[in-house]
């Protein structure tokens, strides 16, 4: 198949440092690669990709001084896909809703993920004034608030299978925190949680503008002593030993999370994950094989024994059956086919569509193979 993907402009693809979307989009595209489709990426020219890259920002928006507004930047690529779009049979797009307006007159080969918290009440009439729209949830949870929209699929995301190595003996004897120092991200319970046991925090975040005052006031007078070590910003390659050498993960979110993508790059170093009952991750963790859900600081500090417990082979097998990039392609094919299918039973006369509905899938291979 001829897949277009669409990834936002403020990171690179993959991203330097901190980047969940850009990250999916780069894993997407490999491995759509790898199984022989012919896929174009839309994204920074800084990018690195297998696909054929269509540059349509100079570099990533956020690492450019230059940049002052994100939306010209925007507006170029979108032109650009629109000129291209009949090249494709399908275009995927991972940057919200900003190109409903451009695409919805022929929405059937068009399909938007959610990469996002969808629990803003400006969404709804979003989502009501572009019904055709189809749209992919990356969690059940994440659907809630907009229970009505075109959802057509949830596709969870995935990791390279050997991305990161699994660490079955852990030498780090240390708690870990990988994300963004925000309010909804709850560093400080993680802070509390690791005091309260007794072991030893390594917090890997970056700080966005946005939250240097909650930094500033509330994270960095917690963080003395030697049992709490800020590690800051880390990469790629760094993750791998950040995570497999903790003893578990704390994940202690205070928002509906549509993903939390870090829980699942900790499970495949053999890593258990301790984790707050919010947004998807009672999806993410399944309870008592890759880690625990609690509800409060004081069920984190009680069932911390039985995480550490847990056998970190097993922790690995349950990522390699549910979370891996490959798993993650292979449901978006058939997402990707299936509109390729219902764009051709349209297409066919009466009097030939019941041959169509004789042989659905020898009619649906032809047509994309």
């Amino acid at each position: 198949m001829k897949i277009a993907q669409i990834a936002p402009l403020m990171e690179a693809v993959p991203p330097r440092l901190y980047g969940g979307t850009e990250r999916v989009v780069s894993w997407l595209c490999e491995e759509l690669v790898a199984q022989g489709h012919d896929v174009t990426l839309f994204a920074s020219a800084d990018s690195i990709t297998s696909a054929q890259l269509v540059p349509c920002a100079k570099q990533a928006l956020r690492l450019n001084p230059a940049v002052r507004d994100w939306v010209p930047h925007y507006m170029v690529m979108l032109d650009r896909v629109r000129r291209m779009a009949s090249q494709f049979d399908v275009l995927h797009f991972h940057i919200d809703a900003v190109q409903f307006p451009l695409f919805h007159a022929a929405p059937e080969r068009v399909v938007t993920t959610l990469h996002g918290r969808q629990d803003l009440p400006d969404l709804i009439s979003l989502y009501r004034e572009f019904p055709d729209m189809q749209l992919v949830s990356i969690s059940d949870s994440q659907r809630a608030p907009i229970a009505d929209a075109n959802f057509v699929a949830t596709v969870r995301h995935g990791l390279p299978e050997h991305l990161h190595r699994p660490t079955f003996d852990p030498q780090g004897g240390y708690l870990a925190f990988l994300g963004r120092i925000s309010p909804e991200k709850r560093p400080d319970r993680a802070i509390e949680i690791a005091r309260a046991v007794g072991l030893p925090l390594k917090i890997a975040a970056k700080v966005d503008r946005a939250d240097e005052d909650y930094w500033r006031e509330k994270i960095a007078p917690m963080i003395v002593g030697a049992d709490v070590e800020f590690v800051g910003e880390i990469n790629e390659r760094q993750k791998a030993d950040f995570l497999g050498n903790a003893r578990a993960l704390l994940f202690p979110i205070d928002w509906p999370e549509p993903f939390g993508l870090v829980m699942i790059e900790a499970m495949a170093c053999g890593t258990p994950v301790l984790a707050f009952r919010n947004g998807s991750t009672p999806e993410i963790v399944r309870d008592g094989v890759t880690g625990t859900i609690v509800s409060s600081v004081e069920e984190a500090v009680a069932a911390m024994p039985g995480v550490l417990a847990l056998d970190r082979k097993l922790v690995r097998k349950a990522f390699e059956a549910e979370f891996t990039a490959r798993r993650m392609a292979q449901d978006y094919v058939k997402l990707y086919r299936s509109f390729a299918a219902s764009a051709a039973e349209r297409a066919v006369p009466a009097t030939e569509n019941v041959e169509y509905q004789r042989r659905p899938d020898t009619v649906a291979a032809s047509l994309v193979n």
